[in-house]
């Protein structure tokens, strides 16, 4: 790992700023060629005309709304909660945080979605592990159906940290490695008010799609929330 690491970092760099710089057309196929390997298990086309629609992912690595953006072929903005200031800099994507409020983010939500794509990771924070942090039902207000897109990410030398200041270098750290891997599935869309025929909540939908984003990645659904992360790892809640 020694021995790799200065030319690591120079990759991550060249992967970075083909990130930055190239719109997607080229910046794809050259990633692939420089050892970032990606697989989209169902064509988003389906989804591609509607320009407003309402993206809900796992949250992985910051890297999620790119790999979604990337996949789409057109810019996304992605909402965030504490991620730093260099990492919003650094962002091809545009990001709008969220003030934690529930109904002054709810009318930040609704008019993003109105400008164009918006992706939402509900869960409000990474996670690593094979496991899914209880999901925040406040998108299922926000649009009357949504994209679910279950999200996997494979690196085999550099980790990126789940909760320290340092978090920004979470990016860089998976840019490092080798042969970084990322799996992209988009679901069926689904409206927001019902599950199988039966009026919902907002809760029960949520619920119900971190179950179904949970079967598609064999992944343990929790009732954690971010907070009950940040307490457990870290002993704050999560800000910055």
């Amino acid at each position: 790992m020694f021995l790799w690491m200065p030319l690591a970092f120079l990759l991550a760099i060249a992967r970075a700023a083909v990130f930055i710089f190239l719109p997607y057309i080229f910046s794809v196929p050259l990633l692939g060629f420089m050892g970032m390997h990606s697989r989209v298990i169902t064509s988003p086309r389906s989804h591609q005309a509607a320009r407003r629609q309402l993206y809900i992912s796992n949250h992985r690595t910051l890297l999620d709304p790119l790999y979604i953006s990337a996949v789409l072929g057109h810019h996304v903005t992605a909402t965030t909660y504490s991620v730093s200031r260099i990492s919003e800099m650094l962002s091809p994507v545009r990001t709008v945080r969220l003030t934690r409020n529930r109904e002054q983010d709810k009318g930040l939500m609704k008019k993003l979605l109105h400008e164009g794509a918006l992706v939402v990771c509900p869960e409000g924070t990474t996670c690593r592990e094979p496991y899914l942090i209880r999901f925040s039902p406040l998108f299922a207000e926000v649009s009357e159906d949504v994209v679910p897109v279950a999200l996997e990410s494979r690196v085999s030398m550099f980790y990126g940290t789940s909760t320290s200041k340092l978090k920004f270098l979470d990016p860089l750290c998976f840019l490092m490695n080798p042969f970084p891997r990322y799996a992209v599935e988009f679901m069926e869309k689904v409206a927001t008010g019902w599950i199988g025929g039966n009026k919902c909540s907002s809760c029960e939908i949520a619920n119900h799609l971190q179950g179904e984003i949970g079967k598609r990645l064999g992944f343990e659904c929790t009732s954690f929330t971010r907070r009950d992360k940040y307490l457990m790892l870290a002993s704050n809640d999560g800000s910055l």
